[in-house]
């Protein structure tokens, strides 16, 4: 760490000198122009630059299938605006691959291709990318998919159950745009300056939205045992009811804590102390499912444990709400 002491000319105007080192390494020198960000009792500076679009390129020539899937994505989620695939031959399967992950990510457009290139565009500003909007989103609609799998699970409602596993595909969307906005404002200054949050905020919404993504893939896990368990009996399926309406409780008070400006610290401990309680339901279906067939007694036992995970969640999402409401250093 080096330290400069501030001075002061012309009377009223304070300067401090930049590390050569720091400056030369960034190319700055007499007559550059830096560029300065407040953020609370930080200031933080960066050189300008008049580079407005981010353009990375790949070679993905031994790339298929969900590797090449993973590869769009983390190049999305790592800020580039520009996305250059290379290969000396782009095959049918390449192109349907890069096609449907571009599908999964907001924003991002096949802008040119050839034989040996496809390029991909993000057609939306950082700036209009809100995460608050957001991981709001993502609560609505994981929560609604978790209340649907039980509803199809205790109805025997394959399509309803069928919709959940579909909207899956929303959640992760948002996630990945989420991943996106706050990689950038850790990376760019000028990001959290447009996004108008702090980066403690950003990691906050950015912390709880992996949870609400954990939730909409235990959902997507109940609906996909719907097939298997027909005729749920009444009991278990009242069991399963209760437990799900205080899993849902537990997380949309974690969300009501997270985004709240006020009485956040009492909602979040009211999570910590519901999630103590979800043991008794636990309890409860588990003693109904003892005397019954040991394959379904266990698949029924996978939703049990897909909404206590969930309810986990919704701890994590209080702890991280009690973080950001109490006194800061």
């Amino acid at each position: 760490m080096e330290t400069r002491k501030v001075q002061v000319t012309g009377g009223s105007t304070y300067t401090v000198s930049l590390p050569k080192t720091w400056a030369t390494d960034n190319g700055i020198s007499a007559g550059s122009v830096i560029e300065f960000y407040p953020e609370e009792n930080s200031l933080l500076l960066a050189p300008q630059t008049d580079e407005t679009t981010v353009e990375g390129t790949l070679d993905v020539s031994d790339l298929k299938g969900a590797e090449l899937t993973r590869t769009v994505v983390t190049m999305y989620v790592n800020g580039f605006d520009v996305i250059t695939l290379e290969t000396p031959n782009v095959d049918a399967a390449q192109r349907r691959t890069i096609r449907e992950a571009t599908q999964q990510l907001v924003g991002l457009e096949i802008s040119e291709e050839t034989s040996e290139w496809v390029s991909l565009q993000d057609l939306l500003d950082s700036s209009q990318l809100s995460i608050h909007n957001a991981i709001t989103r993502m609560r609505l609609v994981s929560l609604a998919m978790l209340a649907d799998a039980i509803e199809a699970l205790c109805a025997g409602d394959p399509d309803l159950a069928a919709d959940v596993i579909e909207r899956d595909d929303d959640v992760d969307r948002l996630w990945y745009m989420t991943s996106r906005v706050f990689r950038g404002a850790l990376r760019n200054p000028n990001a959290a300056t447009d996004i108008g949050l702090s980066r403690e905020t950003c990691y906050d919404y950015h912390t709880s939205a992996r949870q609400l993504e954990r939730v909409a893939d235990h959902a997507t896990k109940i609906a996909e045992l719907v097939t298997d368990l027909e005729d749920v009996s009444d009991e278990v399926a009242e069991a399963l009811v209760s437990l799900h309406g205080s899993v849902e409780n537990i997380l949309e008070t974690a969300m009501d804590a997270l985004l709240a400006d006020d009485d956040a610290l009492r909602m979040a401990n009211d999570v910590m102390n519901s999630i103590d309680e979800i043991d008794e339901h636990i309890q409860t279906v588990d003693n109904l499912l003892r005397n019954r067939d040991s394959e379904r007694a266990q698949r029924l036992r996978l939703v049990v444990d897909s909404l206590s995970r969930s309810a986990d969640y919704g701890g994590n999402i209080a702890e991280t709400a009690m973080q950001k409401a109490a006194p800061q250093p």
